[in-house]
């Protein structure tokens, strides 16, 4: 585990949606003081509002490459492809670890339907979901992407 992935576990263990878990990780990095980092990715907890979709650490992730990495000029079709390059590496290294990127088939058959009431943050609630070492994976996993990205120069 890198040191993201630490960060973004103890992130989550403090209560954090996946997804903020992950972009609270790299605030600093991204020019983002804790408030705004914690609202920007309060959205995406739950595979988006709970709704069970894209994993919010998978969501974070993109965040983070989006503010590291992102593009600004629109009209510009290389960048933009690269840009989504990365995204999809991120996605396709992810999935190759975890198995899947939906929120719903990483709880998988976990008590409890979509919608907005979030469990409470019990041992149980920790000891029954993969969340912690979701975050951890794609914290990691942002880190060996920006890494490769500088290295390439």
């Amino acid at each position: 585990m890198g040191k993201k992935g630490e960060l973004a576990l103890k992130n989550f263990e403090s209560g954090c949606n996946c997804s903020q878990a992950v972009l609270l990780a790299f605030a600093p990095e991204c020019g983002l003081d804790r408030e705004t980092a914690l609202r920007l990715a309060s959205s995406f907890g739950g595979g988006f509002g709970r709704m069970r979709e894209l994993c919010g650490a998978v969501s974070g992730g993109g965040m983070v490459l989006g503010m590291l990495c992102g593009y600004t000029d629109t009209t510009d079709d290389e960048e933009k492809q690269r840009h989504y390059r990365r995204i999809q590496a991120l996605c396709q290294r992810f999935q190759e670890a975890q198995g899947h990127l939906r929120c719903g088939e990483l709880l998988d058959k976990l008590a409890g339907e979509p919608g907005p009431v979030p469990g409470a943050r019990t041992p149980e609630y920790y000891a029954a979901r993969p969340c912690s070492r979701l975050v951890e994976c794609a914290a990691d996993l942002v880190e060996q992407l920006l890494a490769e990205e500088a290295s390439a120069g």
